[in-house]
């Protein structure tokens, strides 16, 4: 059987699908190195066709979000149902090297409670990662909610292009 309209259907829901997680992505992070990685690849195999998915990895913990040690992080799947977070944080917390890169980018200052002198930025930096550590980071969604959005859409009409890939080969056979 001729499968050139749905392996076309699955590439222009794989491209909806991607466009609309960078356009979310882009809301709440602006342009980032995630944004640009995010794409799609139509793979035959022996059922037909997988559309596959890929980002960066760390794109999926901003996604699902990731609970703290004290907080649950819900996020909303695909199918629009809330669950937990299936990552979290137990005993480390994220590195006060990596956030002091992040707070120096964001020119943010730290100020001692007691007298408010500005305190270093690796303070500032265990500080947030603690807190993060006991909270963790809320989940984002920007690519669950395209993909469920997707999937509606994708059954009502994936059987319009099957019945089109059966009308094109029988018609290749009349012909012939």
């Amino acid at each position: 059987m001729d499968t050139k309209s749905l392996e076309n259907y699955l590439n222009h829901f794989g491209q909806s699908v991607v466009n609309q997680a960078i356009a979310n992505l882009r809301k709440s992070k602006g342009d980032t190195a995630l944004g640009k990685s995010i794409r799609f690849e139509v793979v035959p195999d022996a059922r037909g066709f997988t559309t596959k998915f890929y980002m960066l990895d760390y794109g999926t913990f901003l996604d699902k979000g990731v609970s703290g040690n004290k907080k649950k992080q819900p996020f909303t799947n695909y199918k629009g149902a809330t669950e937990s977070s299936p990552y979290s944080y137990t005993n480390k917390q994220p590195p006060p090297s990596i956030l002091s890169k992040w707070i120096k980018k964001k020119g943010l200052k730290g100020r001692d409670k007691k007298s408010g002198r500005y305190i270093s930025n690796l303070s500032l930096a265990f500080l947030i990662g603690r807190k993060i550590k006991r909270d963790g980071i809320k989940s984002l969604s920007f690519f669950q909610k395209p993909l469920g959005l997707g999937l509606k859409q994708f059954g009502k009409d994936l059987l319009g292009n099957v019945k089109q890939d059966i009308i094109d080969t029988l018609n290749k056979t009349t012909v012939n």
